[in-house]
């Protein structure tokens, strides 16, 4: 339990050197969507990578080129993805969420709220969290592809033009 052998300890520090080095140049290579965690399947990717190099350092059932193969996989399939939706903007719903505005002009948008499985209470919190106390002086809340709430504030909204496709999501919501 506390100690098999030397041979192990040796495996795990050869072996796990060689499976970092290989990260390291495999994340390099694919660039900076590749742990992004922009939305839910970047989020799922990146764990899988994380526990992929476990088990490349952990298992001596998994050789160093196999769990090469299995991050060159895992890594060249999320390329794919990011890829092929940014692309084809149709293909971005399968992998992604769309953002959803909880706050308007300072009113809760409880179908909103409740079809995203969110309370009124969590999304209070994030006016609170943001330095306001009061949601007469939000603008919107967002609720972001990757599960977070941004709270833009009436002196910060501008023009809104960063709001994007949701103004007309909105529209055809309030239809």
């Amino acid at each position: 339990m506390w100690f098999d052998s030397w041979g192990d300890i040796a495996r795990v520090l050869l072996v796990g050197s060689a499976a970092y080095a290989t990260l390291i140049v495999v994340l390099r290579l694919s660039g900076k969507r590749t742990l992004s965690q922009l939305n839910a399947f970047d989020f799922v990717v990146t764990v899988a990578i994380g526990s992929t190099l476990a088990t490349i350092l952990l298992s001596s059932d998994v050789s160093w080129s196999e769990g090469l193969a299995a991050l060159a996989l895992l890594v060249g399939l999320q390329l794919v993805v990011a890829l092929v939706s940014s692309r084809w903007p149709r293909t971005r719903s399968v992998v992604s969420a769309q953002p959803v505005v909880l706050v308007r002009d300072g009113a809760l948008r409880r179908d909103a709220i409740a079809r995203n499985r969110l309370t009124e209470t969590e999304v209070e919190q994030a006016v609170r969290s943001s330095g306001s106390g009061d949601l007469a002086s939000i603008a919107a809340i967002v609720l972001k592809t990757n599960g977070t709430l941004s709270v833009i504030p009436r002196e910060k909204y501008g023009d809104g033009s960063a709001m994007g496709s949701m103004r007309d999501r909105d529209a055809a919501d309030e239809t």
